[in-house]
Order: C-alpha cells, then structure tokens, then sequence
C-alpha cells in the first residue's frame, strides 16, 4: 500500500510556504504575535490580513496562537480508525479500495478526518468516503461525466473538486468496474 500522509506533512509544507512568501519563519511569527497580543482569533485574522498573512499561511498561525485541533496531532492510523470506529464491517471495502489506489502508480493517500484523499503529484482524483452506516462511497474527479448508472452525483463527498461518486455496500462492490473508474480519475489528474 503506499505512504499515508498525515497532516503533519501538510503542516510542513505550510510552514515553508509562510517562509517562502514572507521571509519569515513560524517561529518569528509567533514572536510578532506574541508582541501583538490579538485578544482573539478574529483579532488575530484581522492583524494578519494587515501584514498581507492570508489562506494557510494564516490557518496554521491561527493554530500555533490558540491551538491544534485534535484530528491535526492524530496518526493517519488514528484518523482511519476513528472514522470506521462505528462502522467496522466497511473499514474492509475502505482497505481494498485504498489497495487499488496504491496499484495505479504515484499515489499519495492522504488521510483527513472524515474522509481519506486520493492524490497524484498534480491534485487529488478520489476520495474514499464512510457517507453513511451502510455506504462508503468513492468520489471520483471526472471532467465531463456526468451522474448515470453505478455513477450517483458526487455532491457531499469530500472536496468540492469531486464530481460523481460510486457508492459500496459490500467488499464485492471493490470490482472491475469501480477499478477502471479510478483509473480514468487518476489518469485525467496526473
């Protein structure tokens, strides 16, 4: 199976990226923070928007000012658990279609906290999603397709990239079809 990424990594890529666009690093950042004593979290936005701090830059000084949420510290191995805690009987069709992703070439499995982001270099083409207590479903970045067949519109699942889904019920729903679905995803996304 490939590396699943935690948001740790995304933590540091948004570190070098506050780095990168201001010349400096988190740690002087929270120094000006300190001396600027925000009394809140829209105080804080506000006073960062003034020193041209917008987006994740912004999000992640948020955080280092007032704290992490929990699902951020958590372990992809934690997140994923979480998500199936209440559901065990799907956690299966999460693991096989997370084995197909792994099989299509250079993919990032990126775990969130209530879904898992299928990732190539260029961005992400699925998502692996427990919808319900009785469905995981597969969110797919198709341009052009539209909702029909096993394809059901992929409205709720994930990201607002994702156009239409494929909704498992049972291990055997991992099949043939559902493979060639993801392939044509991560083949459009590379």
């Amino acid at each position: 199976m490939a590396e699943m990424k935690t948001w740790d990594d995304m933590r540091t890529r948004i570190r070098t990226q506050l780095e990168r666009q201001t010349g400096c690093p988190v740690e002087q950042w929270n120094d000006r923070i300190r001396s600027a004593a925000p009394g809140d979290e829209a105080a804080l936005r506000r006073w960062l928007d003034t020193e041209g701090v917008a987006g994740y830059p912004q999000m992640l000084l948020v955080w280092e000012t007032f704290g992490y949420p929990d699902f951020l510290l958590a372990s992809a191995d934690e997140l994923l658990e979480a998500q199936y805690k209440d559901r065990p009987e799907l956690r299966p069709i999460c693991d096989a279609v997370l084995a197909l992703a792994a099989a299509l070439g250079q993919v990032s499995i990126q775990v969130r906290k209530t879904y898992v982001s299928l990732v190539t270099p260029r961005r992400t083409f699925a998502v692996v999603q427990a919808s319900t207590k009785r469905r995981v479903d597969v969110g797919l970045r198709l341009s052009g397709v539209e909702p029909g067949g096993r394809l059901a519109a992929g409205t709720g699942v994930g990201n607002d990239a994702i156009t239409v889904r494929i909704p498992l019920e049972r291990p055997d729903d991992v099949d043939d079809d559902l493979a060639r679905w993801l392939r044509a995803a991560y083949d459009e996304s590379r």
